[in-house]
């Protein structure tokens, strides 16, 4: 595939790296000196239990497998993109690669990564879903395989809304959207002055709005016969942004601080009972079990629920092959290893995650009641891909329209027929360069 064109400074990465490879040998996979051959395999895990648990597969793969070693390579999550495409355009990008099902489209089409379709066992394909492998399928080829994913669900604390007689949400009956905007207002109205029901962290409002929205039956993005994608908001994509939309500036159910705010930011005002709820990804159980203060009893609740039930996007976490490593088969082979079901467990509890693996998933471990395990599990089976997973010009959309549209809205700064006319008419303009 035809490779898409650098933005300059990136460029000017990649023709430092060529310079630097030029200066040295090629990669030495020990496999011209019949020695082992060696594959290195870039993990972006960051919390402890989840860098204990890739390291020591690692381990395990290597003293199993003297003829192929792995070498652990750190990597990180801010900086992977621009990391990735130096390394890349250098020649220098490791075999196996960790991302996220979102930042693999200009990786694919521009012909980075290897299509995993001849590579990967049948088993490992018939395990995971046709639902999760539409998150790394772009065009006609798979270019990752989807491992982790991480709903949005609502962390409660279980003493406020029992005590305040609301009903509970359940994955067989959760909350409707306006159920939820109904109960948030009894809530606040129950926990008296200086107590809100909810918090939203919106410092990136754009994946929150256009995931949950799937529920209602929000897509945003539609792509036609001629496969050109345009921007429609419809009532559907509308249900989830307003509802956030009136709490905050209406119902005075919703905190207007943490508008602007991340996941973490919220939890000391969750603990110290300001908000009875905070709607965060699944793994932020890990820093509640790890920071709540002695005695806070707290519950994990499914997001609300629309005409299509408990549905919402997801971007799941991917492993990918480089199309340029020289040993694609040793690499499919360690994926294969690293993602039989047992392992894939290990992983996903690792990371407080759920694994897309249907064998994997099944494993009671995942489905306690402690730690809202049996929820994340109950609602695994609604998950989607992400409406813009495969949108050219997304990055670009979402940075310069679709976040400031969507935080003056959430704040009351615009009404919802000019988030409609910022989203669609200037985000068709940006979608409209990219398909030329």
């Amino acid at each position: 595939m035809r490779r898409p064109r650098l933005p300059r400074l990136a460029a000017v990465a990649a023709a430092l790296a060529l310079l630097l490879a030029g200066c040295t040998a090629d990669r030495d996979d020990g496999a011209r000196d019949g020695g082992p051959v060696r594959i290195r395999f870039q993990s972006l895990a960051w919390q402890k239990e989840s860098v204990d648990a890739n390291k020591q597969l690692v381990a395990e793969w290597n003293a199993a497998h003297p003829d192929v070693r792995v070498e652990y390579v750190q990597g990180s999550w801010d900086s992977v993109h621009d990391q990735l495409l130096t390394a890349f355009e250098g020649g220098e990008a490791p075999d196996v690669i960790h991302d996220a099902s979102d930042d693999l489209a200009d990786f694919a089409y521009g012909g980075y990564l290897a299509d995993l379709r001849g590579l990967l066992p049948a088993r490992l394909r018939a395990d995971i879903p046709a639902r999760s492998w539409e998150t790394t399928t772009f065009g006609e080829g798979v270019y990752g395989v989807p491992f982790l994913q991480e709903p949005r669900v609502i962390m409660a604390n279980r003493k406020v809304l029992e005590s305040s007689g609301v009903r509970i949400p359940t994955p067989e009956r959760p909350w409707t959207w306006p159920e939820f905007r109904q109960v948030t207002k009894e809530l606040t109205a129950r926990m008296g002055e200086g107590g809100q029901a909810i918090a939203w962290p919106l410092k990136e409002p754009v994946s929150v709005s256009l995931n949950l929205g799937l529920s209602a039956g929000g897509r945003l993005f539609h792509r036609g016969a001629d496969g050109k994608v345009t921007i429609r908001f419809t009532e559907a994509d509308a249900v989830m942004p307003a509802t956030v939309h009136y709490q905050v500036n209406t119902d005075r159910s919703a905190s207007r601080s943490t508008l602007g705010s991340g996941g973490s930011d919220t939890l000391p005002g969750f603990f110290a009972g300001k908000y009875a709820m905070v709607p965060l990804g699944f793994s932020y159980r890990q820093q509640i079990v790890q920071q709540a203060p002695e005695g806070f009893d707290w519950m994990v609740l499914p997001a609300p629920a629309g005409p299509e039930g408990l549905a919402q996007g997801v971007s799941p976490q991917t492993l990918s092959i480089a199309e340029d490593s020289p040993h694609k088969q040793q690499a499919a082979r360690f994926l294969d290893f690293l993602l039989q079901p047992r392992n894939m467990v290990r992983l996903a509890r690792g990371d407080w995650m759920l694994p897309t693996g249907t064998a994997a998933l099944a494993d009671p471990s995942l489905h306690t009641a402690k730690d809202g395990w049996a929820t994340g599990a109950a609602v695994a089976a609604h998950l989607r891909s992400a409406p813009a997973q495969s949108v050219r010009g997304y990055p670009e959309w979402k940075d310069k329209v679709a976040t400031p549209a969507f935080q003056e809205y959430y704040s009351g700064a615009i009404d919802m027929r000019e988030l409609r006319k910022r989203l669609v008419k200037d985000g068709n303009r940006v979608l409209d360069r990219y398909q030329r």
